[in-house]
């Protein structure tokens, strides 16, 4: 599980001008959050756009991006639903061969019962050859996992952390105290990640890093290590960018900062739409001066 201690990435999905997948872009992609410092990838989650793309397509990314890591850090494949018994169908029948865990979003739009997560929890990890990290975030599913809840689930077999990215560090803390030594506390929100991983978490899935991950993943690392001040000297270096970047949602401002960047092109599937000029403007500027 110390794989998982650390700056994970939640990858996006580069495009081509016609939409198609640009591969050559995800290549690089990869190859500079490990060149930078990355301890490990998500493929496929909510930022990678998987709500959009077909069956093909997203073996396609798992192909390029499998192939390009050839080994180098661990990587968690994104498979959630709100339709229990389909995602313990597909995290059954999916080769996870290359990956080492699989990140599941709690059940979105359903709104169930806090019995009813864990249920749904309980299934899909007994179905999975390989650990689940949960991920809770209310933000987009209409439900949050409370504290509790989490604790009963740390007991299940085969469910080793949770992504938790309510926004609410009182409740990151009552996790982190409620749940055994050993499983993974992961922040889910980036601006809150210093304070969750000083107060007992392991790092990060992190979208912000993935524009500057050699930055932010030394931030983590500083934490890890208690030297607070040097940590938060990186963390107010990157902060006013989370906000830039969640500005008009996600991936929408961090294609542009990777824009910016040189590293994909600022292509999104609807319904999302690139970021406006106003703050394509203000990402562009943060970018230079940093």
């Amino acid at each position: 599980m110390n794989k998982f201690v650390g700056t994970g990435v939640a990858l996006i999905t580069p495009f081509k001008d016609d939409l198609t997948i640009d591969v050559e872009a995800l290549r690089n992609l990869v190859n500079f959050q490990i060149e930078n410092g990355i301890d490990y990838m998500v493929v496929l989650g909510t930022t990678g756009e998987s709500a959009t793309l077909t069956s093909a397509e997203k073996k396609q990314v798992i192909d390029t991006v499998v192939s390009e890591n050839n080994g180098r850090i661990p990587l968690v494949l994104g498979i959630g639903g709100n339709n229990t018994a389909k995602v313990s169908e597909e995290v059954k029948n999916t080769d996870l061969s290359a990956f080492d865990a699989v990140l599941s979003v709690s059940p979105y739009y359903n709104k169930p019962s806090q019995e009813g997560i864990f249920q749904h929890y309980k299934a899909v990890a007994a179905a999975s050859p390989k650990p689940i990290i949960m991920y809770n975030v209310p933000g987009r599913t209409g439900s949050n996992m409370l504290p509790e809840t989490v604790k009963r689930l740390a007991q299940v077999d085969n469910i080793i952390g949770i992504k938790e990215a309510a926004g609410d560090i009182v409740q990151a803390m009552r996790i982190i105290d409620a749940v055994p030594e050993g499983f993974l506390t992961i922040s889910g929100d980036d601006m809150v990640t210093l304070p969750m991983v000083l107060a007992g978490g392991h790092g990060v899935i992190s979208v912000i890093a993935q524009g500057f991950p050699a930055e932010f993943s030394k931030m983590v690392k500083l934490g890890l290590e208690r030297k607070v001040d040097e940590a938060y000297d990186l963390h107010y270096k990157v902060a006013p960018s989370i906000d830039l970047i969640f500005a008009e949602g996600n991936p929408v401002g961090i294609k542009a900062l990777l824009k910016k960047r040189g590293i994909v092109k600022n292509n999104l599937r609807l319904p999302l739409v690139p970021s406006t000029e106003n703050l394509t403007q203000k990402i562009n500027e943060f970018v230079e001066k940093f």
